[in-house]
């Protein structure tokens, strides 16, 4: 069960921020700044499964690595694995969708291509850029991965906090 104590919003922004300075693509920096909270999935696992979701996936510049990364935060919390059960699914939908939208209120957008400010509907070849100071200078990924990371910390603060025993 997490504890209030294990999440630290800042500290969690900064840990998926130098998850991308180290050379993870967007949506690992934010999975692995959550991993913690996740110890019966290997680590490994949970960045080969973020691994595609990188550059707005894939790099196709579509939806932001670090929003698809909250997606899976959110069915790592609360998807059912269950087929059929509409009603899971809606609540899962539901975290995903204020999730994205607490994303794009403070981004203006959920478009990777529109957050590094590329043109739309170019696809980019496969081979992501060397990880250099200048790639660093460009880029506003950093940022969005704080504020990802900001973004689930205080959810799942705000979930802890309505999960105390009422006295």
């Amino acid at each position: 069960m997490i504890q209030k104590q294990d999440i630290n919003v800042d500290e969690r922004g900064e840990a998926g921020r130098q998850n991308f300075l180290s050379g993870y693509n967007c949506a690992q920096s934010v999975i692995a700044a959550f991993a913690d909270l996740h110890p019966d999935i290997p680590q490994d696992t949970l960045m080969r499964i973020a691994a595609s979701f990188g550059g707005g996936t894939g790099r196709l510049r579509l939806t932001c690595g670090a929003v698809n990364a909250l997606a899976m935060l959110a069915g790592l919390e609360n998807g059912n694995p269950e087929p059929g059960n509409l009603d899971a699914r809606a609540r899962n939908y539901a975290l995903v969708q204020q999730l994205a939208a607490e994303f794009k209120a403070e981004n203006d957008s959920l478009i990777c291509a529109e957050l590094l400010g590329l043109r739309s509907g170019k696809i980019e070849p496969p081979r992501p850029g060397e990880r250099t100071a200048e790639y660093y200078r460009s880029r506003p990924c950093p940022k969005l991965i704080e504020c990802a990371c900001r973004i689930y910390a205080r959810h799942l603060l705000e979930l802890h906090a309505t999960n105390l025993p009422q006295k």
